[in-house]
C-alpha cells in the first residue's frame, strides 16, 4: 500500500531514538525487580516488526524457530509471542479471565470494530457472546445459512463457467470476497447485495473501504505515530477516516431500513408475519434496537464471515492448483458424496445435491481445508493483554500490561508440533486409517481461537467454504495462470494474497448455464 512507504524512514529513525530510552527504562525496570521471577529472553521489538513489516508473519516464524517464546519490546509495553500450545491454553482457557483485549487492543481495533465482540472484555462481551451462540447454535440459521451458501454457490460456478468459455482468467480472491461479503449480508442482514453479479456499486465501495481499513488497523501495531497521524489527520489516518465514513454510511443505511420494515410489519395488522430469519431482524424482535450496537455487531459478524473465510479459500485454491492430484481426489470424493449425474445436472441442480449429508461425508475436503488453515490461517496472529502479574505453566513471569501474542501462523509451520514435514502440504495428516476427519487440540491448530472465546461461526465457515469447493471442484479444473509467478501475502488483519489469486478454469464436462451467464 502506498501509505506504507511514505512515513516509514521517519517513522524508522524516530523509533530508533525513543527505542534506546525506552530499552535503559526496561532494563532498569527489570533489574530492580524481584530477582527470583524468570522472564522471557529479548529477542526482538517493535523497530524489527516495523522493518520486516511487509513479511511480518514470516519474519515473526523464525524468530518462532528458535525461541518457542520470547518476549518483544514495544514502547509502551513489553510483548511475550509464543507458539507455545501449553500457553495458549493457559491463556485462552486456563486463566481466561486474566487475559483479555484490553485498553490497548480497544483503542486500535475500534475505529473500525467499534465496541464488537472482538474489542471489548467483561459485560459487552459476555452479553454478545450469549446472544451470538445462541443464534448460531440454532436449526434455522444453519438451514437458512445452507440455502444462502448454495445459491451463492450457484452464481459462483456460473462466473466461473463464464470465464472458462471465454478462455479469460479469474482473479478468485476478488470473486470469494464479493461471494462471502453476499452471504454474510443475507444472513445477518437478509439483504441482497448481489456484489458477485455487479449490481450494488455500494456495496463494491463498501468492500473496499472496509478492506483499507482493515490494513490499516494492523498498521497500527507497528505506527507508534499513529495517533499523532490521527489527531493531525494525516496520512494513513486520514485515509481510515475516509474509510470509516464509507463504511458507517452503508452499513446504517441497512440498519433504517431494517428497523422500518420492523415497524411497519408492527403497526400493520394486515401484513403477514413470518418468522425473522436473519440475525439482525432477530435482534430487533429482542428490542436491541442501538443503532451502533447493531453496527458494531454488524462490522464484527462481516470480518468473521466476509474476510476470513474468503482468504482461507484462497489459500486452499493455490494449494490445490499446486498439488493437482489433491484436486483431483476431492472432485472424486465430491461426486461420489453427491451421487449425482454430474454432466447431465444444472448449476442448480448440482447445489442442491450439495446437502448436509453430503458435505459430511467429504471428509478429505475437510482434511484439506484444515491443512490449507494449519499453514495459511485466516488470521495470522492474535493477542491478548495481561491484566494482573502471573506466572505461565514453564514458570516464567508475566506482568501487568504485557501483550501476550499467540501465532497461528508460526505454531502451524512448526516442527516440534507437526514433525519434521511440518512445511509440507498434507491434507492426509488430519485422517485416520480409514479415512476419517480427526480433530487436534484447539490450542495447537489455533485458526478459530480456543477456550470461551473460541470462533461461533466456526461449523459457519467449514460448511460455506465446503459447499463453495464442493460446487466448483465438482465441476471445473483449476490451475494457476502463472505458474512460476510469487504468491505472497499481504500484512492485514486477515491473510489475504497480496495481489489476488489468477486462476485459469476449464470445464469438467459441458457447459451449463447459470444465472450470472
Amino acid at each position: 500500500m502506498d501509505f506504507l512507504s511514505n512515513p516509514i524512514s521517519f517513522t524508522v529513525t524516530a523509533l530508533a531514538v525513543i527505542f534506546v530510552i525506552y530499552l535503559t527504562k526496561f532494563v532498569v525496570q527489570l533489574s530492580s525487580s524481584d530477582q527470583k521471577k524468570r522472564y522471557y529472553p529479548v529477542v526482538a521489538t517493535v523497530f524489527h516488526q516495523l522493518l520486516h513489516f511487509e513479511r511480518l508473519h514470516d519474519y515473526m516464524t523464525q524468530l518462532s524457530s528458535r525461541n518457542k517464546t520470547y518476549r518483544l519490546l514495544d514502547l509502551s509495553r513489553s510483548q511475550i509471542c509464543t507458539a507455545d500450545p501449553a500457553i495458549v491454553e493457559y491463556v485462552l482457557k486456563t486463566n481466561f479471565a486474566n487475559y483479555g483485549k484490553g485498553w490497548f487492543h480497544h483503542s486500535i481495533l475500534m475505529a473500525l470494530l467499534g465496541d464488537g465482540i472482538h474489542t471489548v472484555d467483561g459485560g459487552k462481551w459476555q452479553h454478545q457472546r450469549k446472544i451470538s451462540s445462541y443464534e448460531f447454535s440454532t436449526k434455522m440459521l444453519r438451514d437458512f445459512s445452507s440455502v444462502v451458501f448454495r445459491n451463492n454457490a450457484v452464481k459462483l460456478a456460473g462466473i466461473v463457467s463464464k470465464a472458462a468459455t471465454s478462455n479469460q482468467t479469474i482473479e478468485v480472491q476478488d470473486i470469494f470476497m464479493k461471494s462471502t461479503l453476499d452471504a454474510v449480508f443475507k444472513v445477518i442482514l437478509g439483504a441482497e447485495l448481489d456484489s458477485m453479479c455487479g449490481t450494488n456499486e455500494e456495496g463494491a465501495l463498501f468492500s473496499k473501504a472496509f478492506d483499507e481499513a482493515s490494513a490499516i488497523t494492523v498498521y497500527r501495531y507497528v505506527d507508534v505515530f499513529w495517533r499523532i497521524n490521527r489527531f493531525l489527520n494525516i496520512g494513513s489516518e486520514a485515509k481510515m477516516r475516509e474509510s470509516i465514513k464509507v463504511i458507517d454510511r452503508f452499513v446504517y443505511k441497512f440498519i433504517r431500513s431494517k428497523t422500518e420494515q420492523g415497524q411497519e410489519l408492527k403497526h400493520d395488522s394486515s401484513m403477514i408475519q413470518t418468522k425473522k430469519v436473519d440475525l439482525v431482524s432477530r435482534l430487533l424482535e429482542a428490542n436491541e434496537t442501538d443503532p451502533k450496537y447493531l453496527k458494531d455487531f454488524i462490522l464484527s459478524f462481516i470480518i468473521a464471515g466476509k474476510d476470513t473465510t474468503a482468504v482461507a479459500l484462497s489459500w486452499f485454491f493455490y494449494m490445490i492448483c499446486k498439488y493437482p492430484l489433491i484436486q483431483e481426489k476431492i472432485a472424486q470424493e465430491v461426486k461420489e458424496a453427491t451421487q449425482m449425474d454430474i454432466q447431465n445436472s444444472s448449476f442448480e441442480e448440482f447445489a442442491n445435491g450439495i446437502t448436509e449429508d453430503a458435505v459430511n461425508k467429504m471428509h478429505y475436503l475437510h482434511a484439506t481445508l484444515t491443512e490449507t488453515l494449519r499453514l495459511y490461517p485466516a488470521v495470522p496472529v492474535d493477542a491478548k493483554v495481561c491484566f494482573s502479574d502471573d506466572t505461565f505453566p514453564d514458570g516464567f513471569s508475566v506482568r501487568k500490561g504485557d501483550m501476550i501474542t499467540y501465532q497461528p501462523y508460526c505454531m502451524g509451520r512448526m516442527k516440534s508440533l507437526w514433525g519434521d514435514d511440518a512445511e509440507e502440504f498434507r491434507p492426509e495428516r488430519w485422517l485416520d486409517k480409514d479415512g476419517i476427519f480427526q480433530q487436534e487440540s484447539p490450542f495447537k491448530l489455533t485458526a478459530f481461537q480456543a477456550g470461551p472465546r473460541i470462533c461461533l461461526g466456526k461449523e459457519f465457515a467449514y460448511r460455506e467454504m465446503k459447499i463453495f469447493s464442493a460446487m466448483l471442484m465438482g465441476n471445473f479444473i483449476f490451475k494457476l495462470s502463472d505458474e512460476q509467478g510469487p504468491v505472497n501475502y499481504k500484512t492485514m488483519l486477515t491473510l489475504h494474497i497480496d495481489g489476488g489469486l489468477h486462476l485459469c478454469a476449464s470445464h469438467r464436462w459441458a457447459c451449463k448455464s447459470s444465472r450470472c451467464l
